[in-house]
C-alpha cells in the first residue's frame, strides 16, 4: 500500500512540474543585467547557465532567474569572440541542399492571419515558403516539410526530430527550423537598406554535442548580416535544450519575427536572409575556388617566419650549449651550414664567403 502511495505521489509530482515548466515555455521572460537595466525577452523559460549575445555582440551569462515573475538577471561577460571556428562543410553532391521545417505548425502572425495560433493553414508556412523561394533563386535546392508536429508543447520537438533525421542522413548545406517569436512587435521592427521589414533572431541549443558548431554557425550568419545588411539579425539566444540541433553541426532555429507584427514584413525580411544564408554555407566547390585572402596570406607568412625564427634560435642554443662558446657555436654552425649546402656558406682560408 505504501509503495503504491509513493508512486502515485511521484506520478502527481511529476506531472504538476511537467505542466508548469510547460506553461513557463508559453510565458514571455525579460533579462535584465545586474543593474537592473532592460537586456531584452523571448517567448520561453529562461534558465541559469542560458547565454545571450546581443545586437553588438556582448556576450551575457543568466546568473538567476525568477519564475514567478518571469525574469532573469545576467552577467556582462564581454565581447563575444569574432573568430568563426570551421563548421563542417556540406556535401558536395553538385547541388546546394537546404532543408527546413516548422517544429511549431500553429505560430502565426495576428494582423496578417488573425489569430497567433492556427491548426491548418498557420502563418509560419508562408514565411518559410517565402524563404524557401528565395533560396531556390539564389541555386539552392530546397526542402520545407509540410508536416506539422501539434500540439505546440514541449512534446513537439521530439515530434519534429524524426523529419531531422531524415534531412541530417542526406548532409544538407544546413537545416533550418522555421519559427517565431511572442514578444513585443517593437523588438522586432526594422529597417534595412531602407525598407522596413522584421528582425531575425537566431536560437541555438547548448545541450548537446554539436553546440560548439551550431553556436559557430549562427556567429558566422550574424556577422555576415551584421557586415551586409545591418539591422536584419536581431541577436543570438544560447539556450538549455538541443532543439534536435544535436542531429548537425549546421542546424540553426531562425525566428521570424514576432506574432504582433504584420506577416509581410516578416516576409520582406526572407529575401535578405536567404542571401546572408548563401554566403554563410557556399558550397564546398566554391569555397576551394576562393584565393587566399590577404589576411590569410600575411599571417601564413608570419607563421612561417616565427618557425624560422624559433628554429633558428633552438640551432644556436644547442651549438653553445655543446661547444660552450659563443665563438665555438658560430664555427660549428658555420661548418654545419657548409656540409649541407654543398659548401656554399662555407668560409675561404682569407675569412671571405664565396
Amino acid at each position: 500500500m505504501k509503495k503504491l502511495l509513493s508512486v502515485i505521489v511521484f506520478s502527481l509530482l511529476l506531472t504538476f512540474s511537467i505542466v508548469c515548466r510547460a506553461e513557463n515555455e508559453e510565458r514571455v521572460y525579460t533579462l535584465f543585467d545586474e543593474s537592473g537595466n532592460r537586456i531584452t525577452s523571448r517567448m520561453g523559460q529562461m534558465y541559469v547557465g542560458d547565454e545571450y549575445i546581443s545586437a553588438d555582440n556582448l556576450l551575457y551569462e543568466i546568473i538567476s532567474v525568477n519564475d514567478e515573475t518571469a525574469s532573469a538577471y545576467a552577467r556582462l561577460i564581454g565581447n563575444e569572440p569574432e573568430d568563426i571556428f570551421k563548421v563542417m562543410s556540406a556535401k558536395d553532391n553538385g547541388k546546394r541542399l537546404i532543408c527546413m521545417y516548422s517544429t511549431h505548425s500553429d505560430e502565426s502572425y495576428i494582423p496578417s492571419d488573425g489569430d497567433f495560433s492556427l491548426e491548418k493553414n498557420a502563418g509560419i508556412y508562408d514565411v518559410g515558403e517565402a524563404f524557401q523561394k528565395h533560396l531556390e533563386s539564389l541555386g539552392f535546392e530546397v526542402e520545407y516539410s509540410k508536416d506539422t508536429f501539434l500540439p505546440h508543447d514541449a512534446g513537439a520537438y521530439r515530434r519534429s526530430r524524426s523529419v531531422a533525421e531524415d534531412y541530417a542522413e542526406r548532409m544538407p548545406a544546413a537545416i533550418i527550423d522555421i519559427h517565431r517569436d511572442g514578444i513585443s512587435k517593437d523588438e522586432y521592427e526594422t529597417t534595412v537598406d531602407g525598407e522596413e521589414m522584421s528582425k531575425i533572431r537566431l536560437f541555438v541549443g547548448k545541450s548537446n554535442q554539436n553546440a560548439a558548431e551550431n553556436r559557430a554557425f549562427a556567429k558566422k550568419i550574424k556577422a555576415i548580416a551584421d557586415d551586409k545588411y545591418p539591422g536584419l539579425v536581431k541577436d543570438i539566444f544560447i539556450g538549455k535544450g538541443n532543439y534536435n540541433q544535436d542531429l548537425y553541426p549546421r542546424a540553426i532555429l531562425l525566428e521570424f519575427g514576432t506574432h504582433e507584427i504584420d506577416k509581410s514584413l516578416v516576409i520582406d525580411s526572407t529575401e535578405y536572409m536567404a542571401k546572408v544564408m548563401s554566403a554563410a554555407v557556399g558550397s564546398p566547390a566554391e569555397q576551394r575556388a576562393q584565393p587566399e585572402t590577404s589576411e590569410e596570406k600575411k599571417a601564413s607568412v608570419s607563421g612561417i617566419a616565427i618557425l624560422i625564427g624559433i628554429a633558428v634560435v633552438g640551432v644556436i642554443v644547442f651549438a653553445v650549449a655543446s661547444t660552450g662558446s659563443f665563438r665555438g657555436a658560430g664555427q660549428r654552425i658555420k661548418k654545419t651550414a657548409g656540409e649541407i649546402t654543398g659548401g656554399l656558406f662555407k668560409g675561404n682560408r682569407d675569412g671571405k664567403s664565396k
